[in-house]
């Protein structure tokens, strides 16, 4: 059983409510009728029903009864989340009808459900942006209490059956240190979250302990003991270069006495390019499987998708988020 099998398992268990606020792409409510048939979740999607599966005409049959369809045009909730909104947002200049607009966009009113508990996890971006769902998660649902900044990991699930956690591979370009410092201890607890695993989380540079001096390398080092502070309790170490941090003869080497050198299954980038260039290489010369982006760093889960993702990836994708809000 692979690692995403797994989770799949494991969310089954939860019986979790999950919005999906993009129904009119196919993919969406082909995802949605899976999960619902193998009992992964219950769906509820954004949109009128009729429309939903008018559009979805001849190419989907037998959708199940338990998918649920909420309309923010029609619906009894929009006025409370519209109220919730504007408190929320009016020291940035936002007034009572203009967030009542607001939360008739599917996206928002989706963000809204899951601050008002009616959804355990959210999952978009097969039609919006990156942008897009990010900015309606950050201004709804906010930041999780003790993180720093919204982030991302990818799972990679390796062909020999191993998994590492990548981050940050998709959302914050040049993190500082404060940043890095609560990215790396978001993807060590989101490893957990979805592996059961320990993390031993590198903070990785082109330098091991020391053996180069650079502000970049600085700027790793400081993360890690900040890091440290906020987290004491996960395993962290750095700065350490890749192979350093994954192979134990070179990590016993160059970093004697390490805890995580040779033994590391979080990877923490110090910025974007390196961690984005990382985790394809992975894919594309290692024959790794990455799901995700997994957005971290809210108060709820609120995932992004690729727009040129699979059904197959939706439902990956929920199962993570469903283990995310447990």
């Amino acid at each position: 059983m692979t690692v995403i099998d797994q989770i799949k398992a494991r969310a089954k268990t939860h019986n979790k409510r999950v919005v999906f606020p993009e129904p009119e792409d196919p993919r969406t409510l082909k995802a949605a009728i899976y999960l619902a048939n193998h009992q992964i979740c219950v769906p509820v999607l954004i949109g009128n029903m009729e429309s939903i599966l008018g559009r979805a005409g001849e190419q989907l049959t037998d959708v199940p009864a338990s998918i649920e369809y909420i309309d923010p045009e029609t619906s009894p909730h929009r006025e409370m989340f519209a109220r919730y909104f504007y408190e929320k947002r009016r020291h940035k200049g936002m007034n009572a009808e203009k967030s009542y607009q607001i939360m008739g966009n599917s996206l928002y009113y989706a963000a809204a459900m899951l601050v008002h508990d009616h959804a355990d996890a959210c999952i978009a971006g097969a039609v919006n942006t990156t942008g897009d769902v990010l900015r309606a998660a950050i201004q709804v649902v906010g930041m999780k209490p003790g993180s720093r900044v919204v982030s991302s990991v990818f799972l990679m699930s390796m062909p020999d059956g191993n998994s590492f956690t990548f981050g940050d591979c998709a959302v914050v370009p040049y993190p500082d240190e404060d940043q890095l410092a609560s990215i790396a201890v978001d993807a060590s607890r989101t490893h957990f979250q979805l592996t059961g695993e320990e993390p031993r989380t590198a903070m990785l540079s082109f330098s091991t302990k020391g053996s180069a001096e650079h502000e970049r390398t600085v700027l790793v080092r400081n993360a890690v003991q900040k890091a440290r502070e906020l987290a004491p309790e996960v395993t962290i170490d750095g700065e350490l270069q890749f192979d350093a941090a994954l192979l134990p003869a070179i990590g016993d080497r160059k970093a004697p006495g390490s805890a995580v050198a040779g033994k590391a299954n979080v990877f923490v980038f110090p910025n974007l390019d390196a961690g984005n260039i990382g985790y394809k290489i992975a894919e594309r010369l290692a024959g790794a499987t990455a799901t995700g982006p997994i957005i971290q760093g809210l108060a709820k889960p609120m995932n992004d998708l690729s727009r040129g993702c699979s059904w197959e990836d939706i439902v990956n994708t929920t199962a993570v988020s469903i283990l995310q809000s447990s």
